[in-house]
C-alpha cells in the first residue's frame, strides 16, 4: 500500500468543500501512505496552534477522530502528528490535552487486515501510552520536562527538597513509558515507525537531561536531609541508575538505525562508592552500624559524582544546539528564497537621486478643484523637475519594514508626470468586500503577501471622470462651463 488512497483524496475534497482547513490538513498529514507525515502539513498545523482564532479543541478532536480509523498507518500518523504538535506547537495545545480526562484509548488496537498490521499495532499501543503519560505529567506539574530551562540556574537544579522528591518520580514514570517502546533495529522497517522513533529519541534526550539535573540537586542536598527524605532520595537514586542503563540500550538502537553519533550523548555514571556513602548515611540516621565514611571522604565522593553527572548533562545539550542551528539555516534559506522571487526591487543609486526637500514644500496634497490642483502640480515641478517621486507619501524618518533605504514598492506608481490628456470613460468602480478569515486558509497564499510582509497591498485606483475636459491654453485661467471632478 503506497501513495494516497482514494479514501484520502475523497476526504480531502470533502473538507475543501466545507471550508475546514484544519480538517483538511489533518487528513493530509494522516493519509494511508506508508511514510511519515509531510513537513508542509505539520508546519501548517503548528502555525494553527499559534493563531488565537483557531480552536485548539477542534484541532485535537480531529486528531482523536483519526485514531478511530481501522488502518494502522492512519492511526500511527495521527499519534505522530499529535506528538509533533506537543513538541513544536504552541503550549496551549499541550495544555488542552492535559485538561482532558481521557486521551488515546488504544490499548486493544489491532489491525488484522494489513501486511504489517500485527507488528505495528503493538507499537501503536505502546506509543499511545507514552503520549498519555506525557500529557499526565504536564497536568501534574504544569510544565513540559522536555522544554524546561536547564543549567546551573535551571528549574531542576534550583528546586527545593520537598518538591524535588515529588517531581522526580513523575519524570521516572514518563521515561519508563518512553523506554517501553522497545523497538529494535529490525522492527524499524518503514517511514511511519521511523518518524515516531525519531520523536521519541529527541524526547528521551531532553527528558533524561532534566532527570539528570534533578538527581544532581538531590545528591547535593542528601546529607542535609531528614531521615524520611534520605530514604526516598536513596530509592530515587537507585532507580535513576537503572534507567540510565535502559536509556543506554535505547540509544544503541538509535545509533544502529543511522542517527548521527554526534547527536547521541555520552552517559557517565557516578562512582559506585557514592551509593555506599548514601546507604551508610541513611543507616547512621536509622541507628544502624555499618561502614563509616569520614567527612572528607564523603565530600570527595560526592564531588566526583556531581562532576560525572554534570559532564553527562553537558553532552545532552549538543542535540539542542544542532536543532537551533538547523532552524536558523532554514530561516535564512526562506529569506534568500524571497529575495530570489524578485520581491525586493533595487532602485537607482543614491548619488544620482535629488536631495530630499522639506516636507512642507515637497508633499502637497491635491485639492478638490482643477485650478488648485494644476497650480500645485506645476509649482512642484518648477522646483523639482522630474525628480518628485512617491517619497512625498512617506514622512522623513519613517521606518521601512523591509528592503532597506533604497527599497521601493513595485505596486506604488510615481506621481511625477501627471498627464491631463483626455481619458476614455472608465467602467463603474467595483466594490470589494473586506472579509477576515476565521482560520488560515490551508494551501493558499493571498496575492502580494510575500511582498509586503503579510499585508495585502491595494493597488491605487485610477482617477474617474464624469466627462472629458479639454486642456485650456492657460492652465491658470478659469474654464467656463467646465464640470468639476473628483478622484476616486
Amino acid at each position: 500500500m503506497s501513495g494516497q488512497s482514494i479514501t484520502d483524496r475523497i476526504a480531502a475534497a470533502q473538507h475543501s468543500m466545507t471550508g475546514s482547513s484544519i480538517s483538511k490538513a489533518v487528513c493530509k498529514a494522516t493519509t494511508h501512505e506508508v511514510s511519515g507525515p509531510k513537513k508542509k502539513h505539520l508546519d501548517y498545523l503548528i502555525h494553527c496552534t499559534n493563531e488565537m482564532n483557531v480552536s485548539v479543541p477542534q484541532l485535537a478532536d480531529t486528531l482523536f477522530e483519526r485514531t478511530a480509523n481501522s488502518s494502522w498507518v492512519v492511526v500511527f500518523k495521527a499519534l505522530i502528528t499529535t506528538h509533533h504538535l506537543m513538541m513544536y506547537g504552541n503550549e496551549r495545545f499541550t495544555q488542552y490535552l492535559a485538561s482532558r480526562n481521557t486521551l488515546f484509548n488504544l490499548n486493544n488496537f489491532l489491525d488484522k487486515g494489513a501486511l504489517q498490521g500485527y507488528d505495528m499495532s503493538t507499537f501503536i499501543r505502546r506509543y499511545s501510552r507514552y503520549l498519555n503519560e506525557k500529557a499526565l505529567s504536564y497536568r501534574l506539574v504544569a510544565v513540559d520536562f522536555t522544554k524546561m530551562k536547564r543549567g546551573i540556574d535551571g528549574v531542576m537544579r534550583t528546586m527545593n527538597t520537598e518538591k524535588l522528591i515529588k517531581t522526580l518520580p513523575i519524570i521516572q514514570n514518563q521515561l519508563d513509558a518512553l523506554l517501553d517502546f522497545q523497538a529494535n533495529p529490525n522492527e524499524l522497517t518503514n517511514g511511519v515507525i521511523n518518524a515516531a522513533f525519531m520523536l521519541l529519541f529527541k524526547d528521551s534526550i531532553r527528558l533524561f537531561a532534566a532527570y539528570n539535573e534533578g538527581v544532581i540537586n538531590l545528591l547535593e542536598k542528601y546529607f542535609d536531609m531528614k531521615k524520611n527524605q534520605c530514604k526516598d532520595a536513596l530509592d530515587i537514586y537507585k532507580k535513576f541508575l537503572y534507567r540510565m542503563t535502559k536509556l543506554s540500550e535505547f540509544l544503541k538502537v538509535a545509533e544502529q538505525v543511522g542517527i548521527d553519533q554526534g547527536d547521541i550523548p555520552d552517559l557517565t555514571q557516578a562512582p559506585s562508592s557514592l551509593l555506599e556513602a548514601l546507604e551508610q548515611h541513611l543507616a547512621s540516621l536509622e541507628g544502624k552500624k555499618g561502614k563509616e565514611f569520614s567527612a572528607d571522604s564523603r565530600a570527595n565522593t560526592l564531588s566526583s559524582a556531581v562532576s560525572s553527572l554534570s559532564s553527562t548533562g553537558m553532552s545532552f545539550s549538543r542535540m539542542d544546539e544542532k536543532e537551533k542551528q538547523q532552524a536558523l539555516e532554514e530561516e535564512q534559506a526562506r529569506l534568500q528564497a524571497l529575495k530570489v522571487g524578485d520581491l525586493l526591487k533595487p532602485t537607482v543609486p543614491a548619488h544620482t537621486q535629488a536631495p530630499a526637500m522639506p516636507l512642507h514644500t515637497e508633499c502637497k496634497l491635491l485639492a478638490n478643484d482643477l485650478d488648485s490642483s494644476l497650480a500645485n502640480l506645476v509649482g512642484s515641478e518648477s522646483i523639482h523637475t522630474n525628480t518628485h517621486t512617491d517619497q512625498c507619501w512617506t514622512q522623513p524618518g519613517e521606518k521601512k519594514l523591509t528592503g532597506g533605504t533604497n527599497w521601493q514598492s513595485k505596486t506604488m506608481s510615481s506621481t511625477t508626470a501627471w498627464s491631463p490628456a483626455p481619458m476614455p470613460p472608465a467602467p463603474a468602480p467595483m466594490a470589494f468586500p473586506m472579509t477576515t478569515p476565521q482560520v488560515p486558509v490551508y494551501g493558499m497564499v493571498p496575492p502580494q503577501m510575500g511582498q509586503m510582509g503579510g499585508v495585502p497591498v491595494m493597488t491605487p485606483q485610477p482617477m474617474m471622470y464624469n466627462q472629458p475636459v479639454l486642456r485650456p491654453t492657460n492652465p491658470f485661467a478659469p474654464i467656463p462651463g467646465a464640470q468639476r471632478f473628483m478622484s476616486v
